[in-house]
């Protein structure tokens, strides 16, 4: 055989050789189309079959959202797996859940509810893993520097609601449950209430996962006054029993009808649309409430492309409603996560490398579900407690024949209220 016949020969089977390695190794070619590039795993948690607030929405919206993405070859060609976890409104159960996307790897942690944020942001911290749109219940989601919340959180509905309340009620009682987290709402309502030099709202503390709430509802009801008087509760999962509570008081059923009986009200998350149709639509008791909420009405077309996902990859799931506020921050967070893949045009997806995206200042766009996000310094809200809103609009909202509506269109910038807040 001749040098020349040699060398031809041995650098065909190199090549060769080469080729069916990298074959062997990937399924494909790197950087070519049909799967080369690694799967990037994450996790979804929130409570379920719980005595206080249940988000099981959440997790079966992140389960929909992948198989959304997957069926279309992945977010840029990674495959989307989805780890969920009950965090069982517990401290170990929030903890459980953060180790256990620790010990799985997860890249994020994405459109999550917790308002255990101690338990479940240090383990998080010490792996570096970014918590992408947690609910926004929890005060470690907006100073831990590795969260990246979508929304203004609780701070913001209800410093919003004061400002939506301050110009129809006279006076207000504020029903929040006796917790550390809702020890907070009293200056919150507040502060939307002092922007129109109304006075301060009567606080009533609550359990918050009590069977039946007639005690602080008659006291609600009586500090709110006759005219012009509103009762507001922000109890999560449990408004709806206050509320009940609150319709059975004697004489109320009189003084609904009366038009200058109290009014009620309340903010996204303790009232959405499942509630409302859930206690009689046209004929809930909050029929006329008012409704501070993060994002448009239901009905608004901006929710058009993650109705039209849920209808095709849902599989008749009924937790995953598209009306229900821990749903649509789901959505609105895993938005986010697909928008920074995309934008790395990486094989291999790490923690590091979504939190160092974000934290350059990728911007985000929503479709008009929010205004655009980014969580560079400069557009952090630097609030006391709530550094890290980058988002600090809200929609008013009121219940009409059993649906809500916009009050007023567009959003309401909340930033100044939630700042001048105590």
């Amino acid at each position: 055989m001749t040098g020349r016949r040699l060398t031809s020969l041995l650098t065909h089977v190199t090549t060769a050789a080469a080729g069916a390695s990298l074959l062997a190794g990937c399924g494909v070619l790197p950087g070519a189309t049909g799967g080369s590039r690694e799967p990037v795993t994450v996790m979804t948690w929130a409570p379920d079959q719980t005595r206080a607030t249940n988000m099981p929405g959440m997790p079966a919206m992140a389960q929909t959202y992948a198989r959304w993405v997957n069926a279309g070859g992945g977010i840029d060609g990674h495959e989307l797996r989805v780890l969920t976890c009950n965090e069982q409104n517990t401290t170990a159960g929030a903890a459980a859940c953060a180790r256990r996307a620790v010990r799985e790897k997860a890249v994020a942690v994405v459109g999550s509810y917790s308002q255990n944020g101690r338990a479940f942001m240090a383990p998080l911290e010490a792996a570096g893993i970014p918590y992408i749109g947690g609910y926004g219940i929890a005060e470690d989601e907006f100073t831990s520097p590795l969260s990246y919340p979508v929304n203004g959180g609780v701070a913001a509905l209800v410093a919003g609601h004061g400002m939506q309340l301050a110009g129809s009620c006279d006076r207000v009682s504020l029903v929040r449950p006796d917790t550390t987290a809702g020890d907070r709402l009293p200056e919150l309502l507040d502060s939307g209430l002092h922007k129109a030099s109304h006075r301060g709202a009567v606080d009533i503390p609550a359990q918050e996962d009590a069977a039946e709430y007639t005690e602080p509802a008659d006291r609600a009801r009586s500090r709110a006054g006759g005219e012009k008087g509103c009762v507001t509760a922000v109890l999560g999962e449990r408004t709806q029993t206050f509320f009940d509570s609150f319709r059975r008081l004697p004489g109320q059923q009189e003084e609904k009808r009366d038009k200058d009986s109290v009014r009620i009200s309340s903010v996204l998350g303790s009232v959405d649309q499942p509630v409302i149709d859930r206690t009689g639509g046209p004929h809930s008791p909050f029929e006329g409430a008012f409704v501070t909420g993060w994002y448009p009405e239901a009905g608004d077309k901006s929710w058009a492309p993650m109705r039209k996902v849920i209808q095709e990859y849902a599989f008749a799931d009924n937790r995953v409603d598209p009306a229900d506020a821990g749903v649509q921050t789901t959505w609105i967070a895993y938005t986010v996560l697909k928008e920074v893949i995309e934008s790395l045009q990486q094989d291999t997806i790490t923690a590091e490398d979504i939190s160092h995206s974000l934290d350059r200042g990728e911007r985000i766009d929503t479709g008009g579900l929010t205004p655009s996000l980014r969580w560079k310094y400069e557009d952090m809200l630097g609030a006391p407690g709530f550094t890290r809103i980058v988002n600090r609009e809200v929609t008013f909202q009121v219940v009409r024949q059993g649906r809500l509506v916009a009050q007023k269109p567009g959003f309401v910038d909340v930033g100044e209220t939630v700042l001048s807040a105590p």
